[in-house]
């Protein structure tokens, strides 16, 4: 998918950075624009009250994308995902997370958690607008048929229901990269317990789809409806785009599923025994190997976790250099270890590869038998990359 540049801050929700770009300033004025003058002849009022309205309204709509997006965020914290920022640009919104789904059903979750969010804006609009004018002229009031008089509000919930709706179903077709592609392929995974043939299926139906939208944007740019055609060949071209980036993806992911860890991890990392003592640690292997950190093993081999070595410093530097390495281990927030017989694209799972720089690998007993760098996995991934793509 194409780059945007950094996004300009809007606000923070439970500590989520929510942020914009500049196309998403050039969408909210051309609403704004395309909707004052229907707003001005619906509501036969002042030209002020009539643009207030437009605005709240389309204010109110990029409102309901970050319900959507918090949607997603709120269920990916619950499986213990970090959520980085949510960003709104030209084509909605996109949430930012540390790490991609590891089961089925987290990428069921998380996926679907966006619509949820949407049908609980919808459901927020369906009560308030029910609320004012009752059940019997509720539809009235949403068609605009002129049954009903229509006040600054009913406008708004007019143009915000269906609008949400349409946004609904839109995200449920099971075209990747859009939710309904996301929950597909996390069903296929599920019932094949392949990603990759999930990921594979949900972005050729994403290819599809962005054609057949394309085509009827085309159509509807012929007609005449220039804004509604460009805005979908646009949005195909997106679509399309995201779903190819998959599919290239996949076919690199295939090449390296037959490469364990084992294969290319370092068989003598250097590491250091929990008994020691930290100034001995410092001086024959921190400083020696210019180590930030180190794995820590106890007496039978076994990984126990990682010391640092800014906090020996610290320690030496106190006078503590007597205490032992097995008393200074660092808490991780995720897991900083992988079985030497689990396939390479495990370790792209693992959030601890980015922050630490490698990750640890252990057989079925938790003994340390060798450590797995990022640079190690990158020049794997270029070479797979460097290699033709099968067609």
């Amino acid at each position: 998918m194409f780059r945007r540049p950094r996004s300009i801050k809007l606000m923070s929700v439970a500590g989520i950075r929510i942020g914009v770009d500049g196309t998403w300033f050039a969408m909210l004025f051309l609403l704004i624009f395309l909707l004052s003058g229907s707003f001005r002849d619906t509501l036969h009022s002042s030209t002020y009250v009539a643009y207030l309205t437009t605005v709240v309204t389309v204010l109110l709509f990029f409102g309901s994308l970050i319900v959507h997006e918090l949607g997603h965020a709120f269920a990916a914290r619950r499986e213990g995902i970090q959520v980085q920022r949510i960003e709104l640009f030209l084509f909605g919104g996109t949430t930012y997370m540390s790490r991609d789904s590891q089961t089925p059903g987290e990428e069921l979750r998380i996926a679907a958690a966006g619509p949820l969010g949407t049908l609980l804006f919808v459901a927020v609009c369906f009560g308030v607008d029910l609320a004012l004018v009752g059940s019997h002229r509720l539809l009235h009031a949403i068609q605009l048929d002129g049954t009903v008089r229509i006040t600054p509000v009913l406008l708004a919930l007019s143009w915000l229901l269906p609008m949400n709706v349409l946004i609904f179903l839109f995200n449920i077709v099971p075209a990747y990269p859009l939710d309904g592609g996301r929950i597909a392929r996390a069903v296929i995974w599920r019932v094949t317990g392949d990603r990759l043939r999930g990921t594979r299926a949900a972005a050729r139906i994403g290819e599809g789809f962005a054609m057949l939208m394309g085509a009827f944007g085309l159509y509807l740019t012929m007609r005449g409806v220039t804004f509604s055609g460009v805005w979908l060949l646009m949005l195909a071209f997106m679509i399309w785009q995201s779903a190819r980036m998959a599919l290239s993806g996949t076919s690199a992911a295939a090449r390296v599923q037959g490469v364990r860890v084992a294969d290319i991890m370092d068989h003598e990392p250097v590491l250091v025994r929990g008994t020691s003592t930290v100034a001995q640690a410092l001086d024959e292997l921190f400083l020696r190997y210019q180590a930030d950190w180190l794995p820590v093993v106890d007496g039978d081999g076994r990984f126990i976790g990682i010391a640092r070595r800014e906090r020996a410093e610290e320690l030496v530097q106190a006078g503590q250099g007597h205490v032992t390495v097995g008393s200074i281990l660092e808490q991780t927030s995720g897991r900083v270890t992988i079985n030497e017989d689990r396939p390479l694209t495990d370790v792209l799972m693992l959030e601890e590869l980015g922050r630490l720089g490698a990750v640890i690998a252990t057989d079925g007993d938790d003994t340390l038998t060798g450590v797995v760098s990022i640079d190690q996995v990158r020049r794997v991934l270029q070479a797979v990359a460097a290699q033709p793509t099968a067609q």
